[in-house]
């Protein structure tokens, strides 16, 4: 049997890694952490605990083809403390969004897409919102 311990690092593929960067530590505020030197580029994040890690490869069979915000898609998620604050955040930074303000799932969601299109869940618990 595996005991599993935690999830330690999610891998995304992007394209345009200055874009990436600017995004996933200028708008969501990730504080970049050292990466090895690896033959390829790439930059690693630190959220909460857990590590994003970003790889260029424009060729990628994982990037997405839809543009457009399904939140069935696969998407990581990241617990944040202020859902409104967020929101408020998000849409002042002209990035697209979808509210799931009343989901079943118990948490207040919204729905953005990096510049690669890839999906990344903003939530908090519902019983916290006003």
């Amino acid at each position: 049997m595996i005991k599993v311990e935690s999830i330690h690092h999610v891998s995304l593929t992007v394209t345009d890694l200055q874009k990436a960067k600017h995004f996933y530590g200028e708008i969501l505020g990730l504080k970049e952490l050292k990466r090895p030197n690896f033959d390829f580029p790439g930059a690693w994040y630190e959220v909460g605990q857990q590590q994003l890690h970003l790889i260029v490869e424009p060729n990628a069979s994982t990037l997405r083809k839809d543009h457009s915000i399904n939140s069935k898609e696969g998407h990581f998620a990241i617990r944040v403390q202020n859902y409104e604050e967020t929101l408020s955040y998000l849409i002042s930074q002209g990035i697209e969004i979808e509210e799931k303000r009343e989901s079943v799932s118990g948490f207040a969601q919204i729905f953005c897409m990096d510049p690669d299109y890839n999906l990344i869940e903003l939530n908090v618990d519902r019983a916290t919102l006003n």
